[in-house]
């Protein structure tokens, strides 16, 4: 788990300063996926060894942790709208496929785990949408070469808000069964 949060810090620095660069929404929301993963593994990692009530409340505030991460999109989504720019599609593709590539080893190494606990199970779901997420935004960066328009990336931007959603609802519910089963 120590080796999956070091990726996902890493892996956030270099990607949000790579969607500034290349003004992808898409590229940001991939790296605030990161970011809230290394924060969601370093909870993890203190929620391990506790009872199940506390894993239960370490899943519950990851799930906000990924909903934050969503509005925070949504927002630079509707920036965009108001004032728009065609995204670097090189920058975008290189960096998802370099974002894959370190997902792809998180998701390895996570494997085993993702059904210990309703910890881990979290802790897996935010693994599984970084994969759907760099792939989303590796697609992204060809609309835009091909289109010449900022709109893909706008779009699967969005999608990936959507995805984030549906994720921290999913995590809260199974998080607050957990603390009632618990209770």
């Amino acid at each position: 788990m120590q080796i999956v949060l070091g990726i996902n810090a890493a892996m956030f620095l270099v990607i949000v300063a790579a969607a500034f660069y290349g003004k992808s929404s898409a590229l940001l929301s991939d790296s605030l996926d990161n970011l809230g993963d290394a924060l969601t593994y370093g909870l993890s990692l203190h929620a391990v060894s506790r009872e199940r009530v506390v894993k239960a409340k370490v899943a519950l505030f990851k799930g906000g942790l990924i909903f934050l991460a969503a509005c925070t999109v949504a927002v630079q989504i509707a920036f965009k709208l108001s004032a728009p720019t065609i995204p670097l599609f090189e920058v975008m593709g290189g960096f998802s496929l370099l974002g894959l590539a370190a997902n792809s080893l998180c998701l390895f190494l996570l494997w085993r785990h993702r059904r210990d606990d309703v910890n881990m199970s979290s802790v897996w779901e935010c693994s599984r949408n970084d994969i759907a997420s760099n792939l989303s935004v590796f697609i992204a960066a060809g609309a835009v070469w091909f289109s010449g328009s900022g709109w893909p990336d706008i779009v699967v931007a969005s999608c990936l808000v959507l995805l984030l959603m549906r994720s921290a609802l999913g995590v809260m519910t199974a998080a607050k069964a957990e603390m009632r089963a618990a209770s």
